[in-house]
């Protein structure tokens, strides 16, 4: 929506030369502005402060996501976020957590950044002590379908009402077809956490694009994903079935230098990417979602409105979110691509930007 005139604004008004949107949504958050999710003592305080940061970004709902750790360590997080999500002003914005792990491939490349000594099979009665510790806001399980629990397991979650994605997987054609079958309706940052080299076909990437009944999330921040497997990727899922993710780390919306990522030591490096601490090895991103909506246009040559979709519309219909008044209001420049987020309502109120001036008062009759 664009206003190009020159009548006075009110709150449910953009700015003369602004548009507005549906909020961001997003779905992979491990840590923001300096503030990690994945260590159960971090104060609420801290957490506060990333999401305000967060709003900032145009994001008004997003999934703390937990990573592979110690059963303990994890179930500690989540009763950490739980508390936050209840307590806290801006606690409204969290809309459920992201698991992500244990129970994925224990190989190199597919396992990522997440630590061997932790991978473990799926276990309905782990998920939940989790649930049970996150006070019932798991939303999103990502796990590898290989293992010979995972079709009931994921059953049993899609049957719990937990949206259960596919990642970090070196699965064939039949485990994840049988994941479909299961259940499963989305695919974790589709084209990372992969072994450095494939066969050509088959193999589990060709596999998730061809499917359609799988959503497919990407990390669109020009580091994990080229330009052209960007492209190519979204049109074979189409904009419909594709989500922008970010797969923020703690060093997301910090400057760069040293953080701590649950157990791990991460750096963020002055051309923007979060590796292991001492290692090439990419560990989360730096990826906000305002600069991911403009690498969509620039990087994949998407229009506006199909970038826009893969930030709001499509993360909430994956996450199986309810209808929400989440708007952002916002400039473009087209020629950049630049995108300015100048204020985020969160259901209808502003957590974000300027406060609006009051609608102007009828003439006098």
């Amino acid at each position: 929506m664009k206003r190009s005139d020159t009548r006075a604004s009110g709150p449910w008004l953009p700015a003369p030369g602004s548009c507005l949107a549906p909020a961001f949504v997003d779905l992979q958050v491990n840590g923001f502005a300096g503030v990690d999710y994945n260590t159960p003592d971090t104060p609420h305080e801290a957490i506060a402060r990333s999401i305000r940061v967060l709003f900032s970004t145009g994001v008004a709902r997003f999934f703390p996501t937990v990573i592979t750790a110690a059963p303990n360590a994890m179930a500690a997080c989540l009763r950490n976020l739980a508390r936050a999500a209840a307590t806290l002003p801006e606690g409204e914005a969290i809309a459920g957590f992201h698991i992500e792990g244990p129970h994925i491939s224990p190989e190199d490349g597919p396992r990522g950044a997440h630590p061997r000594e932790w991978v473990r099979p799926p276990d309905f009665d782990e998920f939940l002590r989790w649930q049970d510790a996150a006070e019932g806001r798991i939303r999103i399980v990502t796990l590898a379908p290989e293992w010979p629990q995972a079709p009931g397991y994921i059953e049993r979650l899609a049957a719990a009402g937990v949206a259960v994605s596919i990642g970090h997987t070196a699965a064939g054609p039949a485990e994840i077809a049988e994941a479909v079958r299961a259940g499963a309706t989305m695919s974790t940052h589709l084209g990372n956490g992969a072994h450095q080299l494939l066969r050509r076909h088959p193999n589990y990437i060709w596999e998730q694009l061809a499917e359609d009944r799988l959503m497919a999330g990407f990390i669109a921040d020009g580091i994990h994903l080229d330009s052209a497997f960007l492209k190519s990727a979204i049109r074979a899922k189409t904009p419909a079935r594709s989500i922008l993710v970010t797969d923020a780390a703690t060093a997301a919306g910090a400057p760069p230098g040293r953080y701590r990522f649950g157990a791990l030591d991460v750096d963020l490096t002055a051309a923007g990417r979060v590796v292991l601490a001492g290692t090439d090895r990419l560990a989360g991103s730096a990826l906000r979602m305002d600069r991911g909506v403009e690498n969509l246009v620039r990087l994949a040559g998407l229009p506006l409105s199909d970038a826009l979709r893969m930030a709001s519309l499509n993360p909430s219909q994956a996450a199986r979110l309810p209808d929400r008044v989440d708007t952002i209001q916002f400039t473009f420049d087209s020629a950049v691509p630049r995108l300015e987020i100048t204020a985020t309502w969160l259901s209808g109120r502003q957590v974000y930007g300027a406060p609006m001036p009051a609608p102007a008062s009828p003439p006098a009759q």
